[in-house]
């Protein structure tokens, strides 16, 4: 079966706008933060090299690097939503006729709700994550190229909003609420600033535009 990644524009979106629940709007979350990360490494190559970008050649390098561990990182995670939605679907088809069966079926689903949880909180992260880098890029990238540093943290910001909207629907199935509000907490701790972040990414590329 070919890999969701391997898959084509095309075949990937018409699988999205399927009867299909997955690949859904996990997989697309991580996707648009794995296409921010993408496009900042875009900016740090056409600014590598470049005779007038010499002064901050390191930094750029070294944003290529985290750039190119985050789109790695971001574009497993396309993968891994998909396998846990299918786990939990699993969970959800297992027999419960007797108390026993009931029980372990409960305790099946609960478990890879908590695995569905992670996913999307680790896509947060890594959202946030390239957030973060986009601003360096828009403050020393290319010129010529700037604009794509503006889209990098758009798409990483909603990608970041996105994953927090899965959170919230594993979390809210969840009966542990320890757990779930813990997660809920880590996931409030990504957010805070994102906003203004996004915003202020956006204003300072196109005050260069």
């Amino acid at each position: 079966m070919t890999e969701i990644k391997d898959k084509s524009i095309q075949l990937f979106l018409d699988e999205l706008a399927s009867k299909s629940p997955t690949p859904g709007g996990g997989s697309v979350a991580a996707l648009m933060g794995a296409q921010g990360a993408a496009l900042l490494s875009m900016v740090c190559n056409l600014t590598i090299g470049k005779p007038q970008y010499a002064e901050v050649e390191p930094q750029m390098r070294e944003l290529l690097a985290k750039a190119e561990i985050l789109r790695a990182e971001l574009t497993a995670l396309v993968k891994a939503d998909v396998e846990v939605f299918g786990r939990l679907m699993a969970t959800y088809g297992q027999a419960k006729e007797t108390d026993e069966e009931k029980a372990a079926r409960s305790e099946a689903i609960q478990a890879v709700l908590k695995e569905a949880t992670e996913v999307p909180l680790a896509c947060a992260r890594a959202c946030h994550e390239v957030m973060v880098l986009s601003e360096i890029a828009a403050t020393h990238g290319n010129l010529g190229v700037i604009s794509d540093a503006g889209v990098a943290v758009m798409a990483a910001y909603s990608g970041l909003k996105s994953a927090a909207l899965n959170v919230h629907i594993n979390t809210g199935c969840l009966k542990d609420e320890v757990y779930a509000q813990a997660k809920v907490a880590e996931l409030a701790e990504v957010l805070a600033g994102a906003d203004a972040r996004a915003e202020a990414v956006f204003a300072k590329v196109k005050g260069k535009l």
